[in-house]
Order: C-alpha cells, then sequence, then structure tokens
C-alpha cells in the first residue's frame, strides 16, 4: 500500500500508537519490531482494544480489511510522518544539543502557546521513531510545531531534520554527551551541526546564541534571529543574568524571575525569550509564561523533603552538564552540603578519564561530602575523607536507610540509568 493511501487512513484515526498498553479507540497502531519482540504479534490484540487499523509488516498477522500489510513498517512510519509534515505545511522548530533540550522545548512550549495552537514533542521522543510520532501528533489545528531531535552518532540529526523539514532551528549546546557514539567531542560538534548544514542548504533560519562562538562560526551563512549578553548587535540583549538559587534575566525593560535552579539553564531561557519575540508575542505574555512554569521529570526540581533540600536533577548526565551542574550547586550560598553524583554512561574509551576529572575537580572541596555511586565513579576511588564511593545504588541505599543525611542541601544528578531519583525515598 503506498504512503498517500496509508495517509488516508491514517486521517481517520484519532491518534498513533506503537503500544498496545496505550491504545486509543480508533487509533492507528503500528507494529514494530523491537530487539527482544515483535509487535505484529500484538496486531489482533490492538484491533480488540478499539484501534481502527493496525500496520504490520508480517503477513502471517494479516486479519482482515484494517490491517495494512506494508514491506517494513519502521519505514512506513518515517515515510508516513513525513507524508503528512508536508501535507500540514507548518512552520515546525527544531531542537537538539547535547544539553538543556528537553527544557528548552518545554519553555518554548510554554511561550509560543501564549498565542498559537502548539504541539510539541511529548516527553523525550526524539529520535528514529519517537520524531515520526511527533510529526503525526500534528493536526490542521497545530499553528506552530516544537519537534526535538536527539542523537547518539553521525548523520542522525541530518537524517531527521529530513523527515521534519524544519523552517526553523536552535541547538542549545555542544558538550561531552554520547561520547561513545560521536567518537568525540569534534564528533558532537559535527553531529549536531547537521542541523545547521540542513537549515543552510534549504535557505531556513536559525536561532543564535551569540556567546558560544562555535555556533557564530557554524552559522556564518545562515539567516539568524540572535540572543546574547551586554551585546549590542544582538536582536535580545540580555543585560543581567542572576541565579540565587533561581535564575533570574533582565532584557530591556523586563525583568523575568524564573523557578528554574542553576545559572545553565539561563541560555535555555534566553532562547525561549528570543524564540518567543520573533513570533511577536508580547514580552508580559513571555514573562508570564516563563514566570509561571516549574521544571518536572528530574530535571533542575528543588525540592525540600523533610530537613533537606534537595536539587534534582537525575533525569540524564554527561560530563559537560555535570561541570555546570557541580559548579553552580557550590557557589549557592548554603551549608552542609552533599554531592550525590551517580556514573555518566555512553562515554566510551574516555569514561574512566572523564569520571576521573570530575572526581579530582572536587578534591579541594573540602566542605562537601560528596557521594559517588556507580562501577565507573568506584574505579576511581580515593583516600580523602569527604569522599564516599559505592559500587552500585543497592550499597548507597544501605547508608541511606541509617538516616545520617539531615538539615542538608543536596544535589542529585547522574545517567538515567542510575535512575537516582530514588534517592528521595530514603531523605526525611
Amino acid at each position: 500500500m503506498d504512503t498517500n493511501h496509508i495517509h488516508e487512513l491514517f486521517l481517520k484515526c484519532k491518534s498513533v500508537s506503537i503500544d498496545t498498553r496505550k491504545i486509543e479507540v480508533n487509533s492507528l497502531f503500528i507494529a514494530i519490531k523491537g530487539i527482544h519482540f515483535d509487535a505484529n504479534t500484538f496486531a489482533e490484540e490492538a484491533l480488540n482494544k478499539g484501534a481502527k487499523y493496525v500496520l504490520i509488516d508480517n503477513k502471517d498477522y494479516y486479519i482482515d480489511a484494517r490491517t495494512i500489510l506494508v514491506k517494513d513498517s519502521l519505514i512506513a512510519l518515517q515515510e508516513l510522518a513525513k507524508y503528512h509534515r508536508d501535507y500540514l505545511k507548518l512552520p515546525i522548530i527544531a531542537l537538539t544539543g547535547s544539553n538543556g533540550k528537553t527544557t528548552t522545548k518545554e519553555l518554548l512550549y510554554t511561550v509560543l502557546s501564549k498565542k498559537f495552537r502548539t504541539v510539541a514533542t511529548l516527553g523525550n521522543l526524539n529520535n528514529h521513531i519517537g520524531v515520526p510520532l511527533t510529526l503525526l501528533s500534528f493536526n490542521s489545528e497545530t499553528e506552530i510545531g516544537i519537534v526535538e531531535m536527539g542523537a547518539n552518532h553521525k548523520k542522525e540529526i541530518a537524517f531527521l531534520c529530513e523527515l521534519a523539514t524544519p523552517d526553523y532551528g536552535y541547538i542549545t549546546n555542544f558538550g561531552k554527551a554520547h561520547l561513545e557514539g560521536f567518537g568525540g567531542e569534534a564528533g558532537v560538534i559535527e553531529g549536531k551541526s547537521e542541523m545547521y548544514s540542513y537549515l543552510a542548504k534549504n535557505k531556513k533560519m536559525v536561532f543564535l546564541n551569540l556567546d558560544d562562538p562555535i555556533q557564530v562560526e557554524k552559522t556564518k551563512s545562515i539567516q539568524s534571529y540572535c540572543f546574547g549578553t551586554n551585546n549590542t548587535t544582538a536582536d535580545i540583549n540580555l543585560l543581567e543574568i542572576h541565579a540565587a538559587p533561581f535564575v533570574t534575566i533582565k532584557y530591556s525593560n523586563h525583568t523575568i524571575k524564573t523557578q528554574l535552579i542553576g545559572l545553565y539553564n539561563a541560555y535555555n531561557i534566553a532562547a525561549a525569550i528570543s524564540i518567543g519575540t520573533y513570533f511577536k508575542i508580547t514580552a508580559t505574555s513571555i514573562q508570564e509564561a516563563l514566570e509561571t512554569y516549574t521544571p518536572n521529570n528530574n530535571r533542575s526540581q528543588l525540592i525540600p523533603k523533610g530537613s533537606n533540600q534537595i536539587i534534582l536533577d537525575a533525569y540524564n548526565a554527561n560530563p559537560s552538564s555535570m561541570v555546570v551542574a557541580v559548579a553552580n550547586f557550590l557557589q549557592l550560598d548554603t551549608t552542609n552540603k552533599f554531592l550525590i553524583l551517580g556514573d555518566m554512561f555512553e562515554l566510551g574509551t574516555q569514561s574512566k578519564e572523564e569520571h576521573q576529572a570530575l572526581v579530582d575537580s572536587l578534591l579541594g572541596n573540602t566542605e562537601v561530602t560528596c557521594f559517588f555511586i556507580g562501577e565507573a565513579f568506584y574505579d576511581c576511588k580515593t583516600n580523602v575523607p569527604h569522599f564516599v564511593f559505592y559500587k552500585s545504588f543497592e550499597d548507597f541505599k544501605s547508608y541511606l536507610k541509617k538516616g545520617k543525611i539531615t538539615n542538608a542541601n543536596l544535589l542529585i544528578k547522574g545517567s538515567r540509568g542510575m535512575a537516582l531519583e530514588r534517592t528521595l525515598e530514603y531523605l526525611n
């Protein structure tokens, strides 16, 4: 069945699903093969749960006229998403970067929704499956789409741009993330810059942070709308930035006091101000949107727990995000500080070096108790009184159960696989 016909059937459906546990009535179920399962086997279940159509790539699971048989379900999903994007012709903003892209996406959504019917990537559905699902969540009522793009190897951003064909792009930063897949920091810059290559080739626009010299160099041939600190050539000139602990930004005659922790979030906020201004959102509406936004999903959340104050930033971590989060925490005017840091994943051959560098950078901070959790950090074990190393969270949990952390200020950060948000269960 060709994409045009599949799209006609898709338009009759309420939504798209690849998980029978989340099937909606009158939805389109697309059977994607996984590493450990074949979703074709769930086609009949999807129909029984109310799916209007099921799309499969194994004829053995054909049921009746409600079954769409294709050669490859994943490719069919991607082609359908691209067709649908072209069909709608709405403006799309694409986001990528090593750190902060999901927070920036949420801030952008909050700001743009003040004026437009805006739809953004749900959660972190930002890969070769998530981006197509995001595109298929747009409909004829959507006025602006925001598509987050993640990558752990070269050519991935280029592929996602060809699917989403964005009109605008923003890269939060280049950092030490997914070094294993990208082959090092230079590979990260090359891989993320594939978005710039797409925008330049197609004469589209980039939103640009003038304080980042790498981004300035990479965007010389692209039309841009810019922001920067104390830069009179910028479209948005940031006059003052403070974080004690929440970020406050002053620009023009406006001061925005957010509920976001850390100077590392300042540029995420600045991007939302810049993009909102470009789309003619009033300064008052931008301020209201950003001041009422509260972080969630374990990202820079300030959480009181018993006698403790916790900065929970445990959604993910890499060397770049870890350094800025730790630096921000250390400069806070508080006492009785604890760092609870978990392993950083996907660093490949640079893992030992990066974990050791972080441990070494904290040697002089004798007033801060540092807990390092995970096998990579455990290999960096050193005999320093204020450093404590645990090979696993289960080992650390035994300490937490003793209830020794009270009246403390804590930063909890680690890669997603460490799930350090579990720490909260044992802090009273």
